[in-house]
C-alpha cells in the first residue's frame, strides 16, 4: 500500500525520463488519469491509454515518455508540491509562476485539474498538486 500515489506516479515518470525509457506503466486511477491527460494536453508526454494486463486484476495507465531531437529530456524536473502531511492551497493571485512562465504547475481547483496559467485566467485558486519543466 502506498501513503502518497500521486507522489509514486511522479517518480515513475522522473525515474523513467532519465533512463530514456520509451513508456512507463502506472497503476491507474481517475486523478492520476485525469493528471496524464494535462500532462499530454501541455506537451510534456507524448501520449496516455488506460490498459489492463493480461492476467492482471487491475488496470494500469501507459505513459509514452517524449523526448527531443537529440534525445533530451522534455520533462527535466517534476516535484510533487501538495503532499498528505502538508496540503499547499493557494489562491488565484498567488498561483506560483514556474520558471518565468515557462514550466508548469498543475492545480487541483473546483473546475478540475488546470494548468497554472489557466486557474490565474479562470480566477481560481486550489490546491498545487506538482510542478515541472
Amino acid at each position: 500500500m502506498l501513503s502518497d500515489p500521486i507522489a509514486d506516479m511522479l517518480t515513475r515518470i522522473r525515474n523513467a525520463t532519465r533512463t530514456h525509457k520509451e513508456s512507463v506503466d502506472i497503476p491507474a486511477s481517475k486523478f492520476k488519469e485525469q493528471l496524464a491527460r494535462l500532462l499530454v494536453q501541455e506537451g510534456y508526454v507524448a501520449s496516455v491509454e488506460r490498459t489492463r494486463p493480461e492476467g492482471q486484476k487491475f488496470d494500469v495507465l501507459r505513459l509514452t515518455l517524449k523526448y527531443g531531437a537529440k534525445r533530451e529530456q522534455v520533462i527535466k524536473h517534476i516535484e510533487r508540491i501538495s503532499r498528505p502531511g502538508r496540503r499547499a492551497y493557494v489562491s488565484a493571485e498567488n498561483l506560483p509562476r514556474i520558471q518565468r512562465g515557462l514550466g508548469l504547475a498543475v492545480v487541483s481547483t473546483s473546475k478540475g485539474l488546470l494548468p497554472d496559467r489557466e486557474a490565474r485566467k479562470q480566477g481560481v485558486g486550489g490546491e498545487v498538486i506538482c510542478v515541472l519543466w
